[in-house]
């Protein structure tokens, strides 16, 4: 079913094709990375500088642009705020119609840039994520702009407030220049098709499909469209598609991240969290959104247990005396796709080379573990329910069930709203009969997590490795039929541990892989130093190639 109208804000969108756009410019000059973080002293003389004569800030380069780069480029007077997010809004309207990432682009985006703008000329010292222009998965509550997950059925839903992440970027100097285009409701690793917004294309291969659900996430950051992203993971929906798209994407420990505004999909499993270009960016949205959320009750778990600067772990010889053990029930498949094989043997041996000792393989029985019984559940209903109450009078229904009866869902969604027919609406799943219980008190969760760690202690190993996919994507017609290899839902999700993907290198000479590293809860730390340093050592990253910096209008 096609969006005639939709409302964000104080616009009304009349299709994709109809959205106000900022003017064009040109873009010139390339900036260097600075140090992580720049000192105040160091901000102070900065500021110093621009007081004085010196050439009038321009456009720069945006493209693979990184936060260090783009904060230096201002910083120096180079460039103003102003002119970094109207180079990515600029992108977006270059280059959207071929992949299909963004849903609304944020009206007030160039206003806040300016406002950054004023502060910084007036003295006042930036936050750590000045002006840094943010892509957010559709499923993230954004007080001025909708919030549909995907669906036709919350196409008018502004939320009240935003997402704890959304608002913890916004607190630390972030801008979000648009929300993205996601799987309806999140149900699909397969591919990014809502009933609101169509469907999303690999930024890669315009043929393939990014995976779901936050494949609009992965393709816009891939092609430039924010210098990072936001998405959420229940099983893959993170590192996927940042596998496919040549980006960094972590899920964390259950329990270090709040989801807090986020509409769920399975809250005993969903994560959210950042995806970008570089693991030190990831890093650094990392810090901000990580922490106690007295919100999210699970929160309340790994209280305490954030590091007080990721970006502290990040060492290019951090390989060096790490032992890595292969998960080879992850690699050798029936249905593992050779040159994936290939590139991860590979990947194996550029770890050994940067200074880790490989075991291989770790010595667990991982389907004795995935054969466990009443490790998951279907509490869609249920969780939905909660987050429509927290939209109060404005919710456009209290039951998600009601779009089965207006119609207002696509293909892609069907099956999954149906499995959740006959489910409770407003009980909590723990007083189920028989109950479903929460992530901690679920025995066989706990028991796949202990078992795991016990085989990584006896092994003496400090991570675990795999591919992310074993599979090259799929034709963008054939999302479903295609679909394969997915090794994200096999680990992290069900044992709630920690993992990161990070580009080990491509097939076909164009279809990104993924390099997926799982660590022991909240080692989160360990998994930014061994990623970082695999990252460095190796490069793999590279743009798509068909979407270059623009040039003068």
């Amino acid at each position: 079913m096609a969006v005639e109208q939709l409302i964000t804000g104080e616009q009304v969108i009349a299709g994709k094709t109809e959205r106000a756009r900022p003017r064009a410019w040109t873009k010139a000059g390339q900036v260097n990375a600075p140090p992580l973080v720049p000192s105040a002293a160091a901000f102070a003389a900065a500021l110093a500088m621009t007081s004085c004569a010196a050439p009038a800030p321009a456009p720069i380069d945006v493209v693979e642009a990184t936060i260090a780069g783009v904060q230096e480029a201002i910083f120096s007077g180079a460039t103003t705020c102003r002119l970094v997010v109207e180079a990515h809004l600029d992108r977006i309207e270059a280059y959207e119609d071929r992949i299909n990432a963004i849903t609304v682009v944020n009206p007030a985006a160039l206003d806040r840039a300016d406002e950054l703008d004023a502060a910084l000329a007036a003295g006042e010292e930036p936050g750590p994520l000045f002006c840094v222009p943010v892509l957010v998965k559709d499923n993230f509550d954004t007080h001025d702009m909708v919030t549909t997950a995907g669906s036709i059925g919350l196409a008018a839903s502004v939320p009240p407030d935003d997402a704890f992440m959304v608002r913890r970027i916004r607190e630390e100097g972030a801008i979000v220049v648009a929300k993205t285009n996601m799987a309806e409701w999140a149900f699909s690793p397969r591919q990014s098709v809502s009933s609101s917004f169509d469907t999303t294309r690999n930024a890669y291969a315009l043929d393939r499909v990014p995976a779901g659900s936050s494949g609009g996430t992965a393709s816009g950051v891939a092609a430039s469209f924010g210098l990072i992203g936001l998405g959420s993971d229940t099983g893959n929906s993170i590192r996927g598609p940042s596998s496919r798209l040549a980006l960094v994407g972590i899920r964390s420990t259950i329990g270090l991240t709040s989801r807090d505004g986020v509409v769920p999909l399975a809250f005993d499993r969903d994560i959210a969290g950042p995806m970008g270009r570089t693991v030190e960016d990831v890093a650094r949205l990392f810090n901000a959104v990580a922490g106690y959320d007295p919100a999210d009750p699970y929160t309340e778990a790994g209280r305490g247990r954030k590091e007080d600067d990721y970006t502290s772990f990040l060492d290019p010889n951090g390989l060096e005396g790490a032992r890595i053990g292969v998960l080879r029930a992850l690699v050798d498949t029936e249905d593992a796709d050779e040159e994936v094989v290939a590139v991860f043997e590979n990947a194996l041996g550029e770890l050994a080379g940067l200074g880790a000792e490989i075991v291989d393989p770790l010595g667990f029985d991982l389907q004795a573990q995935l054969e466990r019984e009443g490790m998951s559940c279907r509490r869609f209903r249920y969780d939905m329910y909660v987050y429509l109450q927290s939209l109060g009078d404005a919710a456009p229904f209290t039951d998600v069930l009601a779009v089965l009866e207006t119609g207002e869902f696509g293909g892609d969604a069907e099956s999954g709203l149906r499995r959740s027919e006959g489910m409770p609406l407003d009980v909590p799943p723990a007083e189920w009969d028989p109950p479903c219980p929460d992530y901690l008190d679920n025995e066989q969760r706990q028991g796949y997590l202990a078992d795991l760690t016990e085989a990584m202690d006896a092994a003496g190993v400090d991570a675990v490795v795999y591919p992310t996919w074993l599979s090259p994507p799929a034709h963008i017609d054939r999302g479903n039929e295609e679909y394969s290899g997915d090794n994200s839902q096999r680990v992290a999700p069900g044992t709630g541990m920690p993992a990161i993907t990070v580009p080990m290198g491509f097939t076909e000479g164009t279809h990104p892989a993924g390099l997926q590293i799982l660590a022991r809860p909240y080692d989160e730390g360990l998994l930014f130093r061994l990623a970082y340093a695999y990252e460095q050592g190796t490069n793999h990253r590279r743009p798509p190639p068909g979407f270059p910096e623009l040039g003068p209008p």
